[in-house]
Formats: C-alpha cells, sequence, structure tokens
C-alpha cells in the first residue's frame, strides 16, 4: 500500500517551458580539502602538521526525496558529522530553482528550531548541495507510531503535558518563519525531528516560498510583481491548480490548488491535523488510500473528536482543553481558524497555566477548580470554611441515603 503520508504531490512544468537542468549555467566544482592542521604534542612543544584530504567522507544515506537526497557526511575539519542535501543527477528547472530557494529559505531563518545551513557547494558531477546540521533523534512520525502500538517507554516519556511542549516547539519555529514572511507548506510529522534533550527541529522547507501580497495575488499580474525568489519565478512555468505538498496534511485550499489564496492560516490548518494526530495517535482521514479520496476528505471531512474510534485503548482521553484548542484550528474556513500561530502559542500556554476558556461541563469544572486553587493562597481561611460547608453538606447526604436503606 502507498505511503501517503510520505507522499508529497509537485506540480508539473509545462512542456514549452521544460528546460533541463544540463541547459542552466553551473559553476565548476572545486574539490574540497582540509584547511586545519593536524597538532602534535612533542615534549613541551607543539609540532603542526599540514593535512591536505577530502575534507567531508561520506559514511551513508540518511533518506531520499522527489528533490534529492541526503547523506550522512564526517567533516574532517571541524570533527563532526553532517548531513549533506544535494540534487538528483538531471533535475529539471523548477526544481533547481526551488532547491536554490530552499538554501536561501532556510539561511534566513536563524532559530532554535530550525535546522540550520552550514555551506553549500556544487559536486564533481555538477549537482548543487547544502550542508547542514546532522540531527540525532527520532521524527514525531515515528513517535506517533510508537505511542499508537502501546510501546510502555513512549508513554511514559511523552504524555499529554509533553507532547504539548513538543508542539510548541513547532509552533515557536513556524511564528518566526511567519514574523519573516514564509510560509512552510508541508508541514508533517515526518518534518519534525525530535532529539534526544526534548529538542524540537523543523525540517524539510523546499516547499516554502514568501506569501504573496493582495497586489501579486491578482490576476494578470506581472511576473516582476507577483515574483518573490526564484522559487516564485519558477512557479509561473506550472500548470494552473497544481497541488503541491503532503494529501494527508493539506489545509483545503492548499487541496484545491489555490496557492495565491495561501497564507500562515494554511500552516494554521496543517499544523492541528499533526496536533490531532499526536493527541488522538489517528489520522482523522485514515482509511482513505487514493490521493483523490484523501484530497477529497481533506475537502469535506470534519476531523471528530468524540466517540469510540477516536480513542486509542493504551492511553486516557485526551484533556478538554486541548480539544477544543485544536478545534478551532481544523475549521474548513481560513477566517475562523486562529489569526496567527502566535495566538496559538498564547492560548495553548493559557490552557496549560489553568486558565481554560469555558467550552463545556469539563472545562467549566477544569476552570473552577482552578479559580479556587487561586484564592486558596490569597484567601486559604475562606477557601477552607468553604470546603467544610462542601464537605459537610455531601456527609449529610451520605448521612440520609444510608438511613433510607438500612431503616
Amino acid at each position: 500500500m502507498t505511503d501517503l503520508n510520505q507522499f508529497t504531490i509537485e506540480p508539473t512544468l509545462v512542456p514549452a517551458q521544460s528546460p533541463r537542468a544540463e541547459s542552466i549555467p553551473v559553476p565548476a566544482s572545486t574539490r574540497r580539502t582540509t584547511v586545519l592542521p593536524k597538532v602534535e604534542w612533542n615534549g613541551e612543544r607543539p609540532s603542526v602538521i599540514p593535512l591536505h584530504r577530502e575534507r567531508f567522507e561520506e559514511l551513508r544515506p540518511l533518506g531520499q526525496g522527489g528533490m534529492g537526497e541526503v547523506m550522512l557526511l564526517q567533516d574532517h575539519d571541524i570533527e563532526r558529522t553532517v548531513a549533506l542535501k544535494r540534487l538528483t543527477d538531471g533535475a529539471d528547472l523548477d526544481r533547481v530553482l526551488r532547491f536554490v530557494e530552499e538554501i536561501r529559505t532556510v539561511g534566513q531563518l536563524d532559530h532554535p528550531n530550525i535546522v540550520p545551513v552550514h555551506d553549500v557547494g556544487v559536486d564533481e558531477r555538477g549537482r548543487y548541495y547544502f550542508v547542514m546540521k546532522h540531527l540525532q533523534g527520532e521524527t514525531l512520525e515515528s513517535i506517533i507510531a510508537r505511542l499508537k502500538a502501546g510501546d510502555p517507554e513512549a508513554h511514559t516519556r511523552y504524555p499529554f503535558t509533553a507532547r504539548v511542549q513538543l508542539f510548541l516547539g513547532v509552533l515557536h519555529a513556524l511564528s518566526y518563519a511567519h514574523r519573516k514572511g514564509f510560509i512552510h507548506r508541508d508541514l508533517k510529522p515526518a518534518n519534525i525531528m525530535v532529539g534526544p534533550f526534548g529538542e524540537v527541529t523543523v525540517m524539510d522547507w523546499g516547499l516554502a516560498r514568501k506569501a504573496r501580497t493582495a497586489e501579486a495575488a491578482k490576476p494578470g499580474a506581472p511576473v516582476s510583481a507577483a515574483a518573490q525568489g526564484l522559487r516564485e519565478a519558477a512557479s509561473m512555468l506550472t500548470q494552473v491548480g497544481a497541488v503541491m505538498g503532503t494529501p494527508l496534511y493539506m489545509s483545503p485550499e492548499q487541496a484545491r490548488g489555490e496557492h495565491d489564496a495561501l497564507d500562515a492560516r494554511s500552516d494554521i490548518y496543517s499544523l492541528c491535523v499533526l496536533f490531532h494526530e499526536l493527541l488522538f495517535l489517528r489520522h482523522y482521514l485514515e482509511g482513505r488510500e487514493s490521493v483523490e479520496d484523501i484530497l477529497e476528505g481533506v475537502k469535506t471531512v470534519t476531523p471528530q473528536t468524540e466517540g469510540p474510534s477516536e480513542r486509542n485503548p493504551h492511553q486516557p482521553r485526551p484533556p478538554a482543553e486541548l480539544i477544543w484548542f485544536v478545534k478551532q484550528g481544523l475549521s474548513k474556513d481560513p477566517a475562523q481558524r486562529y489569526p496567527s500561530v502566535d495566538a496559538m502559542v498564547e492560548e495553548l500556554q493559557r490552557a496549560m497555566s489553568g486558565r481554560i476558556r469555558v467550552h463545556c461541563k469539563r472545562t467549566l469544572l477544569k476552570r473552577c477548580l482552578y479559580e479556587t486553587l487561586c484564592q486558596a493562597d490569597e484567601r486559604p481561611k475562606a477557601v477552607m470554611f468553604a470546603g467544610a460547608v462542601v464537605l459537610a453538606v455531601l456527609l449529610g447526604v451520605l448521612v440520609q441515603l444510608v438511613l433510607k436503606l438500612f431503616l
């Protein structure tokens, strides 16, 4: 069965305007050698020995996708492992331009929750590449799979409070990117790396682009007005209405191919699909297998949060405040979602601190308990007296029930 969680749809170039990468001028590759010398100690005096060897040594593949491949390298100058992402042979113009813009996009996003770029270059076969930090840990996709299978270690390490902290790390990365004017367009658990110390990193910005202005989005706008960077110039070559992204995590407007309408709220929908799956350990479109069925589901199916089908036997029901939080971001209407990722962060932090908004009986009870605990610090005597009164009333009711049963 096709793994649609990993499948990313990319647009097809119009044949008449589809030059191959071979026609793109590529600078001559430069042999990368080490520049730092080897230092040896001979008694009390160090000796410096020049070294001339290949700086990067390929160790093993880390992954491969439609845009290119990722390799694990040993950097012999700095003595650390790094990851190298490079284009595949014969990449067309669209992919080359989007690869170049991915490098420049990530290069502008200097944030602890976004993977940094260390270097760029061209290899001996004329393939562009960039070197980035080698991330340790596992993807959020792997964590969800282990939780869903009932892995005891995973459930001990990732209770709901820990999952919220992971999600906040993702939100901080997207909040920063959106403030810089970029939308990701391919958010999914496989693109979120969680490190051994709980550090969260958002990866794969290959489909990211600058959000268009209202003027640039007008029909018939000239390329010079609409294009914002090389990727936007390349996107002018794509067929109208082409769908880009991973089907299971698209927003409805992205599934309809409305690229000019995409803004931060499209990423917000994808974020909430991801968080819904992290809470309930199942995707809301689980069971749909074809791309067509999934795209139709994205447009029409409202994610459910109630009922037996939403319960995982390996965990309790998700907290009510988190259920209501994720519901708002999953609205099919962008205007009904959170206005920004910053608003999501504020609302989630508010809920986790106990200042829960009242939506139902469960949230009402939790809010009352929170307010009572707050009053316990300011008016401890009043709270103790009120508690004693409530306890006395409950004891009285219990005594009456016992008397009715035995007399």
